[in-house]
């Protein structure tokens, strides 16, 4: 197996276009990566007015979440391999313009059935996306800024559960859920405007980020177990912070909503804050996340009875875990082996097993033993990545200006 940390050649770092036109479209897809991830979890947000209209139980709403999420998880890998050659302006464009169709198809959908088969085309345009967002967009900057331009990407992530979600809802409730979906796609369609008329047409390979600077199969391995990891641990407690707060620490499901923003916000802010470090420590930025996340899941179950130290940790839960998504795609486009468009395709569906495994994980010991033990066996399980990573730095060799 062969490592190779030589430096990418200048043709390859030059930028295709200008920084101001660079910047429309970063804005553009950050916009877009909210929206996907807005209308991934708005049926959630709207289960109780979108049951009755449809005749359905809020259990079978909440498989649109399910379904649109193994979609994700079954068609990144092999969506990214198919459309290797193709422009990356055709393919974000086309995701933009397939999500604005099939968001305003579910918006008119006269039948649960009909619906379900919307969200799944959507989910088909999120999984490829995915995989081509971050090296297309990174790869139109500076070496020396993409670690921030993947924190601004990821700012669109951050800002679905804090404002996507409860303006969708809030504007479901005083008109109809099916106008929320409605102005998904009118907003997507924007996108794949700004697309169409600003993405340069180039192929994959001529990408200024199509290729890690830095390639090693080894690092990329202990990569992906640990955001395994890490995304099993955090989401054990994401999936029953609720049920948590309410019955171990004692609040009201009407605080819930308050709670949940407050841990937004701070993972808001711990998307900023994690820009201003990314490229110039790329693995101190990891290292540190993952360990400040192992504190705060510790001390989430130890401090758990007690609502003030509670709601501390919460805010520090959101703030560091934050921190971690972008850091690991940082990561992922300094070592991917292969084309990064297929590493960060498998990073992805990383991610997915990850939510998947931790939200399994969570309810088999609310199960077995109690929501109490949640936080706790997190903590192991987030401690365990970042020994994964520690032992990633321990066993290769380092990256050059990487600290």
């Amino acid at each position: 197996m062969t490592e190779n940390l030589s430096s990418a050649p200048a043709s390859a770092i030059t930028p295709p276009v200008d920084e101001r036109r660079a910047t429309i479209i970063l804005v553009a897809m950050a916009l877009s990566t909210f929206l996907f991830v807005t209308v991934e979890s708005l049926p959630s947000g709207l289960l109780t007015l979108m049951a009755p209209d449809l005749g359905r139980s809020t259990s079978e709403i909440g498989l649109l979440v399910t379904g649109y999420a193994l979609v994700v998880l079954i068609t990144t890998v092999p969506l990214a391999h198919w459309t290797r050659g193709v422009p990356r302006r055709w393919v974000l464009s086309a995701c933009a313009g397939i999500a604005a169709v099939a968001t305003l198809w579910a918006a008119l959908a006269p039948s649960y059935e009909q619906l379900f088969a919307a969200r799944l085309v959507t989910a088909t345009a999120q999984a490829l996306f995915w995989a081509a967002v971050v090296p297309a967009t990174t790869g139109l900057f500076r070496p020396v800024v993409r670690g921030r331009v993947m924190t601004r990407l990821a700012l669109g992530n951050s800002l679905a559960p804090v404002l996507g979600v409860p303006a969708g809802t809030w504007l479901g409730e005083h008109t109809s859920w099916r106008w929320t979906f409605a102005a998904v796609a009118a907003l997507s369609l924007v996108v794949t405007f700004v697309v169409l008329v600003l993405f340069p047409t180039m192929k994959p390979s001529e990408g200024g980020a199509s290729r890690a600077p830095h390639p090693s199969r080894r690092r990329f391995g202990f990569q992906m177990v640990t955001t395994g990891l890490v995304l099993t641990g955090a989401f054990g407690v994401i999936t029953f912070v609720t049920q948590y707060f309410i019955e171990v620490t004692g609040f009201e499901q009407s605080d819930m909503a308050r709670l949940l923003l407050l841990q937004g916000a701070a993972g808001v802010i711990g998307t900023i804050v994690v820009g201003r470090f990314i490229d110039a420590r790329p693995v101190a930025v990891l290292l540190v996340a993952l360990a400040v996340l192992t504190v705060a899941l510790v001390s989430l179950w130890a401090f758990g009875e007690q609502p003030v130290a509670a709601v501390a940790s919460l805010a520090l839960f959101g703030f560091s875990f934050s921190c971690v998504p972008p850091a690991l795609s940082h990561r992922v486009m300094l070592v991917a082996p292969g084309s990064t468009n297929m590493g960060v395709a498998i990073s992805s569906s990383m991610f997915n097993v990850g939510i998947a495994a931790g939200s399994g994980l969570g309810a088999a010991l609310v199960a077995a033993v109690d929501v109490r033990v949640v936080p706790l066996a997190s903590a192991v399980v987030v401690l365990l990545a970042l020994l994964v990573s520690l032992g990633e730095e321990r066993f290769n060799p380092r990256l050059p200006g990487a600290h």
